[in-house]
């Protein structure tokens, strides 16, 4: 006898259906949390606009190069390299480097798309973590992109330090030292290090370089210790790297801001300020 068929109910399909899509998109949201969103119109071969990579489906966007993993779409058209834009942003603290929220308990957090009105298929170059401030460099051409986080093109960060910075623990960043990556030692390569001799003070008392914003938040009361200031240039970027470069040698950042990136720098800018430029790396 024919074996009966097995009835599902409208619900049961529907669930169904709703479990393969989480599963499946997973990766492909955190990915696509680091570009600006497309518009809510779907296309064929694409995810809310956005492909299994992460980009968003742009019609001037400059497609990458084809994987097993990328959806292309017919629609899309190269960009020239005078269409393409970048931006250069002052990132102030507690703000992800991201353009959509991946995760619920972070969803009180800005992001950059609250400071400024940024063309779809626009990319952070880069990451600065949540606490960290400063400049952030962003662009819609991923060769750019590629370029700038070259380990030849290098990134300058002003530390406010927990207490009087000696030099002694200046040489010893500047000859490389070994810090945890991801559980495993690593040796760092030699960087460039100086201490920063302040002439002005933020208003609680604590030293403060001329050219960067005061902080959004009181960083230390002048009465429960002092604190200092080093630059550090680096040319690699391991995660949360000059935080734990500045601890190793026994001086905890308190503060840690971005200023350079190869010869772009601040500039002046506003914390929360973005500027169209252009890039020649």
């Amino acid at each position: 006898m024919p074996r009966p068929a097995i009835m599902t109910t409208k619900h049961e399909r529907g669930t169904t259906r709703s479990n393969a899509t989480v599963e499946g998109d997973t990766d492909a949201a955190a990915a696509a949390a680091d570009c600006v969103p497309p518009p809510e119109k779907k296309q064929k071969g694409f995810r809310d606009g956005v492909s299994a990579v992460g980009t968003s489906s742009n019609a001037t966007a400059a497609p990458a190069a084809s994987t097993s993993e990328e959806v292309s779409s017919p629609t899309e058209r190269v960009a020239s390299p005078a269409q393409q834009q970048h931006f250069k942003m002052y990132k102030p603290p507690k703000v992800l480097t991201q353009f959509v929220h991946t995760a619920r308990r972070r969803k009180k957090r800005k992001l950059l798309g609250d400071y400024y009105h940024f063309p779809e298929s626009t990319m952070a170059i880069g990451r600065l973590d949540e606490d960290s401030e400063g400049l952030l460099l962003l662009t819609t051409d991923g060769k750019v992109s590629e370029r700038v986080r070259d380990k030849a093109v290098e990134k300058e960060y002003y530390c406010q330090v927990d207490g009087t910075i000696t030099q002694d623990a200046v040489d010893k960043m500047k000859g490389g030292l070994e810090i945890s990556v991801q559980g495993t030692l690593y040796s760092t390569l030699p960087c460039m290090a100086r201490i920063i001799a302040c002439s002005t003070s933020d208003d609680s008392g604590q030293p403060i370089p001329n050219d960067i914003p005061h902080p959004v938040r009181k960083i230390r009361d002048a009465r429960h210790g002092p604190t200092s200031w080093v630059s550090v240039t680096v040319t690699e970027g391991k995660f949360r790297q000059v935080r734990k470069m500045t601890a190793a040698v026994g001086y905890p950042t308190l503060r840690l801001v971005r200023v350079r990136v190869a010869d772009i720098d601040l500039g002046g800018l506003a914390m929360g300020e973005v500027r169209p430029i252009d890039i020649d790396i």
